[in-house]
């Protein structure tokens, strides 16, 4: 028995050696960031495994998650890893240690089911996991599966991390610590913004870097280009604003003042419109839910009363410009100019159009509408692929049912924030609640100026800070309803 034990110890550690051996000759022809990228998780897994037998799950999972959180602001700009079409960085990397983590857990602890069975937004969380079912059943009939197959992780790392969110996020501490972490790291990427526009330089991850001299004083920060930054800002700032609004210490309230008004700054230097545009309806929301009762239902009589004359005055500019875009025949372009941004953008949406329509309403599959719009393009884009528009691209993409679905949810988190809000809760709460209502319609808004919210994180860290607080609100509704019982 002993002779046995004693050949399997043998044959453990030639297979051990054996493995090492390869590993130490595969690093050696591997790029340093790939090292020390290894060597980074092999010290962070040591430190959990020495820790784990003095803290729980939880405890160990939460430090994961925070720096998960932080990480996704950095997007790729620091750190990247190239593994073929796929990259590797920092939020990634992560996002699938929590992954694992989160299953080891469910392995070994009745905690996950315990937190599921508290969750009160499992309905959204249903809409998530059928629109990535069909974003899967969609790439039966796409013309590019590749492209098809790389839009579907980037859609399912970001429903993941809201799972992920609302599953830890269900405590006002956690959510407000999650605020934090936003604000604060705002801070950075307007300091990047900053540097940019001073300094005429780029980070490697931006379009402008080594790009036209002209466009270097637009702000980038560590997005692609100017009108990514923008959209991030527009919803930063009105956490900004909600923290003035708030918080009680002098100190802090102008500091959230001057960041606030910083981002503004940056959101003009970006020369970004529907950004511009985004904070005006923000803030228009955000004077009405701070308005007393009485006033409101006069001052929604106006807005009507406002809306309609404005429309019975300009009718025939209206109706020109929505000809002239979107009826009128097209005229012949000359290659040799830039097509005008306003026609560009108006083809752009008729051609998403007439791919919804050719394809009865069920889009062109998971990914693909810059495929068609690169080889099947009917309006001429001045060979711009994407389609600068998030509805529409959800439209075009998955088709009508999947873009009502997502402004049906939409809609629902603002009247369900909305409803919380006028319960008069504390001052804590508030902060959470008036930043994220004004964030959401400005955002809606502003979403119309990145080429596709498809590779921007931020979007999916909002709305898991978003659902996450309409789920903490109702758990804390559904106890206060079970202890007076």
């Amino acid at each position: 028995m002993s002779l046995k034990r004693s050949a399997v110890n043998v044959l453990i550690w030639l297979a051990a050696l054996t493995a090492g051996l390869a590993f130490t000759h595969l690093l050696a022809q591997t790029s340093s960031k790939k090292i020390l990228c290894f060597f980074l998780l092999l010290i962070a897994s040591a430190v959990i495994l020495l820790l784990k037998p003095y803290l729980s799950y939880e405890q160990l999972m939460m430090p994961v998650i925070y720096l998960l959180i932080a990480a996704t602001f950095a997007n790729n700009a620091f750190f990247s890893i190239k593994l073929g079409f796929f990259s590797l960085f920092p939020y990634r990397i992560l996002l699938i240690a929590a992954a694992v983590w989160l299953i080891w857990e469910m392995m070994n602890s009745q905690d996950p089911i315990e937190r599921w069975n508290r969750v009160q937004v499992k309905g959204i969380l249903a809409f998530f996991a059928f629109w990535f079912c069909y974003g899967m059943i969609s790439l039966l009939w796409v013309k590019s599966v590749t492209d098809g197959l790389k839009y579907l992780s980037l859609l399912g790392m970001g429903m993941f991390f809201v799972f992920l969110i609302v599953m830890y996020f269900q405590k006002l501490e956690r959510l407000l610590a999650f605020y934090y972490i936003w604000m604060v790291m705002t801070v950075f990427l307007m300091i990047i913004g900053l540097y940019n526009h001073f300094t005429l330089h780029h980070l490697p991850s931006s379009t402008l870097y080594n790009g036209p001299q002209y466009k270097q004083h637009y702000p980038t920060s560590v997005f692609f280009n100017q009108n990514d930054f923008a959209t991030f800002l527009s919803i930063s700032f009105f956490f900004y604003a909600a923290f003035f609004k708030n918080v009680k210490n002098s100190y802090l309230k102008i500091a959230g003042l001057v960041l606030a008004c910083c981002s503004v700054y940056l959101i003009f230097l970006t020369g970004s419109r529907a950004s511009i545009l985004g904070v005006i309806a923000g803030l228009l929301l955000y004077a009405f839910i701070l308005l007393p009762r009485f006033l409101k239902k006069w001052v929604l009589v106006a807005a009507v009363c406002g809306f309609a004359a404005f429309a019975v005055l300009f009718a025939g500019k209206i109706t020109n410009v929505v000809y002239t875009l979107f009826l009128a025949p097209q005229t012949a372009h000359d290659f040799s100019e830039p097509l005008p941004s306003n026609v560009a953008r108006a083809n752009l949406l008729k051609n998403a159009g007439h791919y919804v329509l050719d394809t009865y309403g069920f889009g062109v599959g998971v990914g693909n509408v810059p495929y068609y719009l690169e080889h099947h393009a009917i309006f001429d884009t001045d060979q711009v692929v994407e389609v600068h528009n998030w509805l529409v691209e959800i439209m075009a993409n998955f088709g009508v049912i999947m873009m009502l679905g997502y402004v049906t949810m939409y809609g629902y988190l603002m009247l369900l924030l909305y409803r919380f809000y006028k319960s008069r809760l504390t001052s804590r709460y508030k902060l959470l609640l008036e930043g994220l209502l004004a964030a959401l319609i400005s955002f809606l808004v502003s979403s119309i100026s990145p080429s596709s919210m498809s590779n921007l994180y931020f979007h999916w860290v909002f709305l898991a800070l978003v659902i996450a607080t309409v789920n903490t609100l109702r758990i804390k509704g559904t106890d206060e309803t079970e202890r007076f019982r």
